[in-house]
């Protein structure tokens, strides 16, 4: 297929573009500056000018594509939603693929239960506007709509996980928010990537799928595996959440969410399997460790 990747220079997009490349599918990336056209092309993506906050300009370039796989965000419903709404106002009716990435965020706290797809959304403050894309893409007549909502995702020494290993270089101890009692759902950023190209290649339209793999960990015990990768003898610390909320706001809350899901709807709909290392290995000894 002809695949427009949105983000494609990003830490999911980039993934994802170079597996649907190795698939076998024509990838092109969007890129809106020059930097963003030399790393695609470093990347082997053939890049196409574009931008989030021009929406028309976004929406002229369907016609080129049979699918459009949106990993790109701003983080702000004044961009993204125009953005995400003139596209799909463009492709109505055409039967092309529109594949759009949300997150676990969107479902808020679990509380302590095993969620799903159709469990009930209580998004995070941070996330409130991404359900409202999610029904308009679901929504939209004439179109293969598909929703990835991926857990906390690792692996190539980025992504959140990042960070606590970040803190741990600086300050001799790996920084969390709130007590470390709340779990992350995870998912290894290659495995993810497989997802995307099954869920291009084969979801039904209108499918909602969530990406994570394994059970979900406690933060501490994530925090204490970075700790360990980047040389500080497993040492963690508590950031309480009404501190970091000063610095971090919503984004904090987020982070404090205490989440469990099952992703069985992928892994017997699309045959999807993840193979990749635990988080707690990769951190330790993986992409993320001190060499």
């Amino acid at each position: 297929m002809k695949v427009l990747v949105t983000g494609a220079t990003g830490y999911i997009g980039s993934a994802v573009a170079g597996a649907l490349a190795k698939a076998g599918h024509q990838v092109k990336g969007l890129a809106r500056s020059d930097d963003a056209k030399r790393k695609l092309e470093s990347l082997g993506i053939q890049p196409v000018r574009g931008d989030l906050t021009d929406a028309a300009g976004l929406s002229s370039l369907v016609q080129d594509f049979e699918a459009i796989v949106w990993t790109a965000t701003s983080n702000s419903e004044a961009v993204d939603a125009p953005a995400v709404a003139a596209v799909l106002d463009k492709m109505a009716g055409t039967g092309k693929t529109f594949l759009y990435t949300s997150g676990v965020w969107v479902h808020g706290g679990t509380r302590g239960g095993v969620a799903d797809e159709d469990s009930p959304l209580n998004a995070a403050e941070l996330v409130a506007w991404r359900p409202a894309v999610e029904k308009r893409v679901l929504a939209t007549q004439g179109i293969r709509g598909i929703i990835i909502r991926p857990g906390i995702v690792y692996g190539r020494a980025g992504g959140i996980p990042g960070m606590l290993g970040a803190s741990a270089r600086e300050g001799g101890a790996a920084r969390f928010v709130g007590t470390g009692e709340n779990h992350w759902p995870v998912v290894f950023i290659d495995d993810l990537a497989d997802l995307y190209v099954r869920a291009v290649e084969r979801a039904s339209a209108g499918t909602t799928l969530l990406a994570v793999q394994g059970p979900s960990f406690k933060v501490k015990e994530i925090a204490a595996a970075a700790s360990e990768g980047a040389g500080a003898g497993g040492k963690t610390v508590a950031w309480p959440l009404e501190e970091a909320r000063t610095q971090f706001g919503a984004f904090a809350d987020a982070l404090a969410l205490d989440q469990k899901f099952s992703a069985r709807r992928a892994e017997q709909t699309l045959g999807w399997a993840p193979r990749g290392p635990s988080i707690i290995e990769e951190l330790r000894s993986g992409s993320y460790a001190r060499r």
